[in-house]
């Protein structure tokens, strides 16, 4: 080592190892979920396993009339940790949000746009803390990207209308897309089956009929 170096070596080692103890704690909890569920990291583009509810049930996306917003109407409208999770990619504790293991019937959308992304239908325990489907109503609202951030390799899913940051997708999810779309509480919105027509999503209503055998 190079003498000048030597008095800020310790320093920048002990901040290297706090760096990777703490960054990645949120990723690593979560394939930790994964692979006692007998899956395995998701490292690359899930496409070929992509499907929805709504295409079946012939459900169409509204243009809702969403406009982009400005920074400072975001700030005013999401709370400190919706803006953080939504805007900068982040990411809330494990097993904090109630959204988590929730089982009441409704539908979750963005909480930036109001456009509708998951149904209770698609729903599953995946026991990461937190909520995971394992598809979204309109698979044109759930964009996916590459992230390598964290010293890792994983697919990010993105709000198409409001490029809201939602969680990642992993393909360690249970039976028909074999997926687990590992979503943030705090970039989504609840909204419960009773309520659906009255906030103007009635069609989202036929998620929920029971199909004739």
């Amino acid at each position: 080592m190079i003498d000048w170096m030597k008095p800020f070596s310790k320093p920048l080692l002990l901040v290297s190892v706090a760096a990777m103890a703490v960054l990645p704690i949120a990723c690593a909890d979560d394939n930790a979920a994964a692979m006692k569920s007998g899956g395995k990291k998701a490292t690359t583009s899930t496409d070929s396993k992509r499907m929805d509810s709504a295409t079946a049930l012939k459900i169409k996306q509204k243009d809702r009339g969403f406009k982009p917003l400005s920074d400072k109407a975001l700030k005013e409208m999401l709370s400190p940790l919706q803006y953080k999770v939504t805007q900068h990619e982040g990411t809330e504790r494990a097993f904090t949000d109630p959204r988590h293991n929730t089982k009441e019937e409704g539908i979750y959308v963005d909480i930036v746009s109001n456009e509708p992304l998951f149904s209770s239908t698609e729903k599953f325990d995946s026991g990461s803390g937190w909520p995971s489907f394992w598809a979204p109503i309109h698979k044109e609202e759930v964009v996916e990207k590459e992230d390598r951030s964290f010293f890792s390799v994983r697919t990010e899913v993105r709000s198409k209308t409001a490029d809201s940051h939602l969680g990642h997708v992993f393909p360690d999810g249970p039976k028909p897309t074999g997926l687990r779309y590992c979503i943030n509480g705090a970039s989504l919105r609840f909204i419960p089956k009773k309520d659906l027509e009255k906030e103007g999503f009635s069609e989202y209503l036929k998620l929920f009929k029971k199909t004739s055998e």
